[in-house]
């Protein structure tokens, strides 16, 4: 951000106006809302408040202070002149009457008959396929989806480094007594660092996932722009790697530049063959190895499903968790029926949705999670 320190010094001052009000914002809820703003811009007043709302919101109390606060804030600030602040519309839910002819005259005036709820537009559209959204609405979501920040997977190091607790570090506590005349004036100690896992999405842009390829690819932006070591690649009639492409930080010319970069798109499926020289380009040279890999596809495969299963067994041997994201596994009653999906499905770690805004959260917090890779004994059978 251009003007970052007045800016943070502005949300800070609206964060503490929360608090007042009654909201838990912890430090990393503010520090999120300001990478979101990093992301998004603070120049809009809506982007302003969609970041604090998908950052600083935890229940659906917080949101209905968050609006008022919001409201009172931002509309006269000690030092600028009042303007008026309009926040995001509320949707309106209304129980329908239990007389199938419609209701009654007076019904609306009689509080007992009348039920009416009202939610966040974007509760209402938390579960709904992004594929029949309006586009209005499907802006909303790309909003949320792009201020989104995955987690990312830790995993233990070889190095050790010094720390307050852990076994004591022999040599450094010999020095320090060498420093203090021989006397043991205090144990250092050590313990295994952490690093960052790689994340490696591999997102099928074939007909029939382009409706959801553009909201995966999005969530792909918004991991590159938290955890700079993400590799993202494209399959579908050939690979493509968009990981250059969606590192720029705006979000719509991240996916501008990656759409121009896919020449496939809506085309065909051949995950065997796009798989395998995905591992013989990249990911048997590391890019895989000890990765969390995120396969986006439906399973639809025009190919040979034996060499997609033998390309799957040999990612299971070189990553530490496989993720693989079916917008179809968001509906009641799916099962795994396609050629594909029954040959990858003995290899998948965890088999998630991925046809919503709330299946995009869901994915976000797996991914930071610390799960046991299947060399430990854990199989998640892909039906988790």
């Amino acid at each position: 951000m251009n003007e970052a320190p007045a800016v943070a010094e502005e949300v800070l001052g609206f964060a503490r106006r929360l608090a007042a009000a009654g909201v838990d914002v912890p430090p990393t809820r503010v520090h999120a809302m300001l990478e979101a703003l990093d992301v998004l811009g603070a120049a809009s007043l809506r982007s302003v408040y969609w970041s604090g709302r998908t950052t600083l919101c935890a229940s659906p109390e917080d949101v209905e202070r968050y609006d008022r606060v919001f409201a009172a804030y931002f509309s006269r600030q000690p030092d600028r002149p009042p303007r008026r602040v309009t926040v995001p519309p509320v949707a309106r839910l209304v129980a329908l009457p239990d007389d199938p002819g419609g209701a009654r005259d007076g019904d609306d005036a009689d509080p007992d008959r009348q039920r009416v709820a009202t939610a966040s537009r974007i509760e209402v559209l938390r579960h709904r396929d992004v594929t029949t959204l309006g586009a209005a609405d499907r802006a909303e979501v790309d909003l949320y989806v792009s201020a989104l920040l995955p987690a990312a997977p830790d995993r233990t190091t070889r190095r050790l480094r010094p720390s307050p607790s852990g076994p004591v570090d022999a040599r450094r506590t010999v020095r320090s007594m060498l420093r203090h005349g021989g006397e043991p004036v205090d144990l250092r100690r050590h313990r295994h660092g952490r690093r960052q896992r790689r994340v490696v999405f591999l997102v099928d842009v074939s007909g029939s996932m382009a409706a959801y390829a553009e909201t995966l690819l999005r969530f792909a932006h918004a991991a590159c722009r938290v955890r700079p070591g993400t590799e993202v690649f494209t399959v579908g009639t050939r690979l493509t790697r968009v990981t250059r492409e969606l590192r720029r930080r705006d979000p719509a010319v991240a996916l501008a530049a990656a759409s121009a970069a896919i020449d496939d798109w809506s085309g065909g499926t051949r995950l065997g063959d796009e798989l395998k020289e995905f591992l013989d380009r990249w990911g048997q040279r590391g890019t895989a190895r000890g990765a969390v890999v995120v396969i986006g596809s439906d399973g639809w495969e025009r190919g040979d499903p034996a060499l997609l299963a033998a390309q799957m067994a040999r990612l299971a041997r070189l990553a530490r968790r496989i993720v693989w994201v079916n917008p179809h596994r968001g509906y009641k009653g799916y099962s795994p029926s396609t050629g594909g999906m029954r040959a990858a499905l003995p290899h998948v770690d965890r088999l998630v949705a991925g046809h919503s805004l709330g299946a995009m959260e869901e994915l976000a917090r797996l991914l930071g999670g610390r799960e046991p890779s299947r060399r430990g004994g854990d199989r998640a059978g892909g039906h988790a």
